[in-house]
């Protein structure tokens, strides 16, 4: 069964080779957002010829085809996702390196007005917030 991934990559009409495939299920796989090593890691359990170069030129390939998105979330590595049908924004938790992914209609609406205010037509953006925890308040 392929994976949503593969799919994506078939309606691209993108070369799939056996290591490609690999690659592409472990990622649609993925709950997180990995970087290459990750990625390198996992795809090593079930092919263990697949080389690291392979992966940086996969996500290369995929990026450019625009099946998923590479990020940056201020840790020095490039992180991967999925493209999905849905938009979402991230929350990446400095302490922990976390990254949650959130919609707020609020957010999307406000992006809209600005823009417009500003004389333009908002065609698409990407939000990530960067934060530490609260602290919680002692009880005294």
């Amino acid at each position: 069964m392929l994976s949503r991934l593969e799919k994506k990559c078939a309606e691209k009409r993108l070369k799939m080779t056996s290591q490609r495939r690999i690659i592409a299920q472990v990622l649609s796989d993925s709950e997180d957002h990995p970087d290459v090593e990750a990625l390198y890691q996992r795809t090593q359990k079930l092919d263990s010829k697949i080389s690291m170069a392979t992966v940086y030129r996969t996500m290369r390939l995929f990026e450019e085809a625009g099946v998923i998105g590479k990020h940056d979330f201020g840790d020095g590595r490039a992180r991967y996702e999925e493209i999905g049908e849905e938009h979402h924004d991230h929350l990446i938790d400095m302490k922990s390196g976390k990254v949650i992914e959130f919609s707020n209609e609020e957010i999307e609406q406000l992006q809209h007005t600005v823009a417009k205010k500003l004389g333009y037509e908002l065609i698409g953006h990407r939000l990530e917030l960067y934060c530490l925890p609260l602290r919680k308040k002692s009880q005294t």
